[in-house]
């Protein structure tokens, strides 16, 4: 039931009904009074609760924007470019975010606080004071109709006249208080229904703008998050390909059962034990000691183990340089050290100095030609005598390295490779997961035994009944890996990387394509075979799953590996998977047309700008999405010793090179880009119309390096299945030139 009506007439009655129907009133205003006050006291905090936000959005915005991520080796990939700038972008989305917050917070006081206090105030408190009025007159009226009353009869008439008038007079003040009264509650009840109202939609409309705002900046953001998605799963792929061979490589200077010399920039190096002489007999010092034997220079670092504040707890002194003479090893009987040998040096100048708890006493200049240090282990100094010529027996370096059996680029190597080809693109060629899960190890090895074997005829036919597709492809590349000399070679090997390192993306096909080009004939002619056939399977992706990012990451360390097997080298293995890349995606070009004679050798450069400069970002403008595909989830056969992974939420793959690597029209377009954004900026993103098409979801199976879980030591292989989505094109213009750059590559 609603509030009772006040008729104005009722007034003059002043009937018990009618004082109850205006305490009806009464208790609803002083109800919507306290309510109101709450209201109030809750809205103040929920600006203060904003306001706190604000400032840890803000201070959490701010730990992003200084966060800067350092990578691994001397050049970046394009996705780790786009990663490490990553935080800065989200920095930039979070601070737009806030400043709108920030909009809605100073408007929050003015459009709620305010006008729920003004009606709380005006409104209310004037009905309050005209029940304070009502009250007044209301006593004041009785109390003289009471004393009216008791007027006796007998009175003068002029006294009773008198008395009338006043009573008409107190009668009337009464009558128009209670009218006033009436009238101003009822009022107040119905501009209760729009005043009181009207501030919380004010309200709610300026929390509901910044939600909006959040949506809008939310599509704004989508095309950019599904780019940086793709750079993140290319990179965890790249990862993963690194990893496996670096924990080959750890497993194998493990396995050494002997010191070796790491490759480096010394000769040999590593801590020898000094002998000093002092005033009261010898000690043995501690040193690393480097000898480059070009120019016989020999350095020794006495390295001090302090306690405290020092890193490591070590202190690293100015070392002492000079000149080797000659190197001897030092007869057992004639010192009571093992491992010891005695180097002659030009000339020596040794200073004593004081310790902490021998204050220094004297210096002195002496001029010993002859040192004698001592070795850590007996091996160790056969690798000192042998680089410095020592009198000793020539010790070879240990093979640390454990050498396969070797496969050579010969006819049965082509007519082997032809015949896998052709197998696989007969029957297999929409295999899900071809070349990413390998075959049993015992059947692959058979299969190269049959084949390389010295009876083997040359042309010998693979027959399709006796081979499953699983073991031609790993067979396959099985004798790619084991190629005494890589298919890309040794020789080449740098400056493939070094090409691909350029931030120029145009340059980087131009340059390959000139390097393919000094490839010995051969093994051109290998590679271009099979890159063609790559080229057939990335593009039955739709089917296989095996994308042309895929392929680079299964074929880049078969194709491409360094001479020296050092950590450095493996993490440039992200490198060669981007040479695979470029090689697919430019195939006719690199294959069928003459390189430029103009394009430059590949030289290391570090980058001129931040990395902010080559990294994609909010403000670049809106991008076309790729087109979807829906690939089932690819599941192992049970002979094999694959194992499928069960649904998680990885970041999906690509049908494409996940980072737009081997892009050759990618430099002309990020400057077309960046002329169409130019006067764009992350603040002006929330008024850009969102150009993204959302799309359907799909599953996407993800390859990873390994090829056979049993060839290469029985390392796990799992594939992984994640959710796809539309990576963005850049816009396409006419490819720079690369004849645009000098000096030539050599021939």
């Amino acid at each position: 039931m609603g509030l009772p009506t006040l008729e104005f007439s009722d007034s003059f009655l002043d009937s018990p009904d009618f004082r109850e129907r205006l305490k009806c009133h009464e208790i609803e205003l002083e109800r919507t009074n306290k309510f109101i006050k709450d209201l109030i006291k809750d809205g103040n905090m929920l600006i203060n609760a904003l306001k706190n936000l604000s400032v840890a959005v803000l201070k959490f915005s701010l730990s992003l924007q200084e966060f800067q991520f350092e990578c691994i080796g001397d050049a970046e990939t394009d996705d780790e470019v786009n990663i490490a700038q990553s935080f800065k972008e989200f920095s930039q989305l979070l601070t737009t975010v806030e400043e709108e917050r920030r909009r809605l917070i100073q408007n929050a006081d003015d459009v709620l606080i305010t006008p729920l206090e003004k009606f709380r105030k005006e409104q209310i408190g004037a009905a309050k004071e005209g029940k304070k009025k009502f009250d007044k007159e209301t006593e004041k009226y009785y109390s003289t109709l009471e004393r009216h009353l008791n007027l006796s009869s007998k009175k003068k008439e002029a006294y009773l006249q008198e008395a009338d008038t006043q009573i008409d007079k107190e009668r009337q003040l009464f009558y128009d208080a209670s009218l006033e009264y009436v009238f101003k509650i009822q009022e107040v009840q119905e501009k209760k229904k729009f005043e009181f109202v009207e501030p919380l939609l004010a309200f709610l409309q300026g929390l509901f703008t910044f939600y909006h705002e959040g949506y809008e900046l939310a599509h704004e953001f989508e095309p950019y998050k599904q780019q940086l998605q793709f750079n993140l799963q290319n990179t965890r792929n790249n990862f993963l390909s690194t990893k496996q061979e670096v924990e080959k490589l750890m497993k194998r200077i493990r396995s050494a059962d002997q010191d070796y010399k790491p490759p480096g920039q010394w000769t040999m190096e590593g801590f020898l034990y000094v002998q000093e002489k002092r005033p009261l007999g010898c000690t043995w010092t501690r040193h690393y000691c480097t000898y480059e034997k070009s120019s016989k220079n020999f350095s020794m670092s006495n390295n001090e183990n302090k306690s405290g504040g020092k890193q490591n707890g070590m202190v690293v002194n100015q070392p002492e340089m000079f000149k080797l003479k000659s190197c001897i090893r030092r007869k057992t009987d004639s010192i009571d050290k093992r491992f010891c040998f005695d180097i002659e040096v030009v000339e020596r100048n040794d200073i004593y100095r004081g310790t902490l708890f021998r204050p220094l006493q004297f210096f002195c200049k002496v001029r010993h030609g002859v040192m004698t240090l001592q070795a850590q282990s007996e091996s160790n100094r056969r690798l000192w005598l042998e680089a410095m010529d020592g009198k000793e027996p020539i010790y070879n370096l240990p093979a640390i390295l454990s050498k396969k059996e070797e496969t050579f680029l010969n006819e049965a190597g082509f007519n082997f490779v032809r015949k896998c080809i052709d197998l696989v693109e007969d029957r297999g060629i929409n295999t899900m997961g071809l070349y990413r899960i390998g075959g049993v190890n015992s059947k692959v090895q058979k299969l190269m035994t049959t084949v390389f074997s010295t009876k083997a005829p040359v042309d010998m036919e693979l027959d399709p009944e006796t081979w499953d597709n699983k073991t031609i492809t790993s067979g396959l590349k099985n004798y790619l890996r084991c190629l005494c000399e890589p298919l890309m070679t040794f020789k080449l090997h740098k400056d493939f990387i070094l090409a691909v390192k350029s931030d120029d993306q145009n340059y980087r096909v131009c340059a390959v394509h000139a390097l393919v080009h000094k490839l010995p004939e051969r093994n051109k002619e290998m590679l271009e075979m099979l890159i063609k056939h790559l080229v057939t399977v990335s593009a039955q992706s739709q089917f296989n799953l095996m994308t042309v990012s895929n392929l680079g990451v299964i074929f880049g360390p078969t194709l491409m590996r360094s001479q020296e097997e050092t950590v450095a080298a493996m993490m440039n293995i992200k490198f060669q998977n981007i040479v695979m890349e470029i090689l697919i995606e430019n195939f006719n070009k690199i294959f069928h047309q003459p390189p430029d004679p103009n394009v430059p050798l590949p030289q290391p450069q570090s980058r001129p700008g931040p990395r902010r400069s080559r990294a994609i970002c909010l403000s670049t403008g809106p991008r076309k999405p790729r087109s979807l595909y829906t690939p089932t989830l690819c599941l192992a056969d049970a002979e094999s010793d694959t194992f499928s992974s069960s649904p998680s939420s990885t970041p999906m793959g690509s049908m494409e090179s996940l980072s737009s690597h081997s892009s050759e029209q990618n430099s002309s377009s990020k400057t077309a880009s960046s002329a169409q954004a130019k006067d764009k900026s992350l603040l002006d993103l929330r008024r850009t119309p969102s150009l993204l098409s959302n799309g359907p979801r799909s599953a996407m199976w993800v390859s990873s390096p390994e090829s056979s879980s049993r060839e290469e030591g029985g390392a796990d292989r799992r594939r992984v299945r994640g959710r796809s989505q539309p990576v963005l094109h850049q816009h396409r213009t006419q490819a720079v030139p690369c004849s645009q750059k000098s000096p030539a590559l050599p021939h």
